[in-house]
């Protein structure tokens, strides 16, 4: 098969990097890529975002399947252009990535449907948002209801704090058109997992726990971000909670889309809060979480193009995938200034020994790019995913940040505590 993959971060090279070793796929590409992924796959210069590009590309070079990693062309409907013209994808269509495109969508099923999550309301006017917060009190969540590039979540520990987040929504504009709308919702106290689940429209298989740490630094301390790492299994996933998940938020939204019309395929990620009350529903996100996706590949040992196809072809319930036991992690390295402003075009080097020859330890790019001299040059904010897998998560964690201290980019930084939680408990 040709396969296309949509998309240029670490999640799209920790599929590339998997998909390449599937004796289905003879020719891999992806659109746009970056400077790992080349290893991998063909990079052709088309934006992710680029839906004619895409359509123009898949049959110019008589594309068989399209993974799509990242969401927004999700919501702009490409895999919807695709199926019109015969092309299997994976991935949710434009009506059903509203799961992860509008807030306000998904908590307005999940109260129709009785999916636990946080008690919320919606609001596109600034008086009556900021009314709201003064009645409900602090700490209070206030999201944008759109796509905002990971940046429309304010959780709020006091009333300032909220007002402000709804002024930067709905009277200046912060998030554009996604930020015309604000979901208030309580905040939930407890432990956050990553759940993730191939959909077909009708059966969901789970997939193995993850959980990452957003917070910039240490401790989680500083700005919320895209993720600075990640780990698998989630040890507060516990083979109960998981099939809680499952019984109460998973099959429930799967048999809720068909409902509503717009059955779900692709990949379901629920970010969860672990609560007194069980786990409850924070999020959707309508693909894989990136860096959770690349420990999560780290760990299978089936080949995952066949489980994708039969996801897209309405046939999961005949699959079962093998994982390998051992933990992995992934310790991000970001340029600093990341979440904010940061600069671009320094040199990165040490990559192959940090590697070395080892298969337990896998350096994923998500923001690299090759200069003229072919030297590695940093290009985004998350810039590399230093992934490591051992026989337990001390180990991993040891592993990955020995990997680390190889690399040689002044202009970078990381967490030094990627999976304390998992240690501690390893500890216990």
């Amino acid at each position: 098969m040709k396969v296309l993959v949509v998309g240029s971060g670490g999640r799209e090279h920790a599929l590339c990097w998997t998909l390449a070793a599937s004796p289905l796929c003879h020719k891999l590409f992806c659109a746009p890529g970056n400077a790992g992924i080349a290893e991998d796959a063909e990079c052709v210069a088309i934006a992710a975002e680029d839906i004619d590009g895409l359509l123009a590309f898949v049959e110019e070079e008589a594309i068989d399947y399209v993974v799509v990693g990242p969401e927004a062309p999700l919501v702009l409907g490409l895999v919807d252009r695709l199926s019109a013209v015969g092309v299997k994808a994976f991935g949710p269509s434009a009506a059903a990535a509203a799961l992860e495109g509008s807030k306000g969508f998904t908590k307005d099923l999940c109260a129709k449907y009785d999916i636990p999550t946080a008690a919320y309301a919606r609001f596109t006017e600034a008086e009556a948002a900021k009314a709201y917060v003064r009645t409900q009190g602090t700490p209070i969540v206030v999201k944008a209801d759109g796509l905002a590039a990971g940046k429309g979540v304010t959780v709020a520990m006091t009333e300032d704090e909220a007002l402000a987040a709804i002024d930067a929504a709905l009277s200046e504009g912060a998030f554009g058109d996604a930020g015309g709308e604000v979901v208030i919702e309580a905040f939930l106290e407890g432990e956050e997992a990553s759940f993730f689940a191939l959909v077909d429209g009708d059966f969901a298989l789970p997939l193995v726990t993850a959980q990452d740490h957003k917070r910039a630094f240490d401790g989680d301390q500083g700005p919320n971000t895209g993720g600075m790492g990640a780990y698998s299994p989630a040890p507060v996933m516990t083979e109960a909670l998981i099939e809680e998940t499952m019984a109460r938020i998973i099959r429930p939204t799967v048999a809720a889309m068909k409902a509503e019309g717009c059955p779900y395929k692709g990949v379901l990620y629920a970010g969860l809060m672990i609560t007194a009350d069980g786990p409850q529903l924070i999020e959707y996100n309508v693909r894989f979480g990136d860096p959770e996706c690349q420990v999560v590949l780290m760990r299978l040992m089936s080949d995952l193009l066949p489980a994708l196809i039969a996801s897209t072809d309405g046939v999961l319930s005949t699959f079962d995938l093998r994982w390998y036991e051992e933990p992995a992690l992934t310790v991000v390295i970001a340029a600093e200034g990341y979440p904010g402003s940061y600069e671009k075009g320094s040199v990165i080097q040490g990559l192959e020994e940090a590697e070395g020859n080892s298969d337990d330890i896998k350096i994923f790019h998500a923001g690299t790019r090759r200069g003229e001299d072919g030297s590695l040059l940093a290009s985004g904010g998350r810039v590399l995913g230093v992934t490591a897998m051992a026989p337990g998560i001390a180990q991993a964690q040891a592993r990955a940040y020995g990997a680390v201290d190889k690399i040689d980019w002044p202009q970078g930084f990381c967490r030094r505590d990627i999976g304390w939680r998992a240690v501690a408990r390893e500890e216990e």
